[in-house]
């Protein structure tokens, strides 16, 4: 059976004295007991100090982004090997905001997928589609488009350390939330897409989240889908009580 996976991407939030705050909120309200996957992303600014603060704990460190190359004059990136370096296991590849505010296309996270695995880190890799997709009923085009250059040359065997976050980008920051009814929908769709390109036991062990405006409110209803394994969670992970229920709930 599938875990649940949680991850809390604090964007551009959170300054040092907040993400300490943030951190020992959120562990003083966990379980001891959770059975939930629970993966932090801060900014970069924050890795050390919390990677610093989970230690001892089953809490996972991520990051939320990085660049391909190893290192050079690449002023502003982050490389793998500077990430692992002060802690981290995961790492967000391909988030929506990277795709849309930052122009990446399918080529350059499929670098930054292939670049994560090489350094063992495991990604999380985002996919989603606009609202005039969703409204020119091109979800499951674009889907499919953004699945088959992403994981380009990806091997059997790394798939199975990726999870995939199926976030629609209108959903994002916005307040609206796929139905449970439309992101199951599309959950599914992506497992069999896997299973297709790799095998029937990858797809069924796929590991798919879904992201957009997941709260306290509706995370109940979106992670008792079949095929929701988890949340990306963004504006409600800023908050101990808000992310405390929402990991509760799955």
């Amino acid at each position: 059976m599938r875990r649940k996976v949680i991850v809390g991407n604090w964007k551009m939030n959170m300054n040092l004295h907040q993400s300490q705050k943030l951190v020992s909120e959120i562990l003083n309200g966990l379980g001891k007991e959770s059975k939930v996957e629970l993966i932090l992303c801060p900014p970069f600014t924050s890795l050390f100090e919390v990677n610093s603060l989970i230690k001892n704990t089953n809490v996972k460190l991520g990051a939320q982004n990085m660049y391909f190359e190893e290192s050079g004059a690449f002023t502003g990136e982050v490389s793998a090997e500077m990430l692992k370096s002060v802690g981290c296991e995961y790492v967000i590849i391909g988030h929506s905001e990277r795709r849309v505010i930052f122009n990446e296309p399918d080529e350059l996270i499929n670098k930054k997928l292939k670049a994560a695995l090489s350094n063992d880190l495991k990604p999380i890799f985002c996919i989603g589609e606009l609202l005039e997709n969703r409204e020119n009923g091109q979800t499951i085009q674009v889907i499919s488009n953004q699945l088959n250059k992403g994981l380009d040359g990806i091997t059997s065997e790394e798939i199975k350390r990726i999870t995939i976050a199926y976030e629609p980008v209108w959903a994002i920051g916005t307040g609206k939330t796929a139905t449970p009814l439309q992101a199951q929908e599309v959950h599914l769709f992506i497992r069999e897409s896997v299973a297709k390109k790799y095998s029937s036991s990858v797809g069924e062990n796929l590991v798919i989240q879904y992201g957009g405006s997941v709260k306290p409110e509706n995370s109940g209803e979106l992670l008792s889908q079949k095929d929701i394994d988890g949340a990306l969670v963004g504006g409600a992970c800023l908050k101990a009580d808000s992310f405390l229920s929402i990991i509760a709930s799955a």
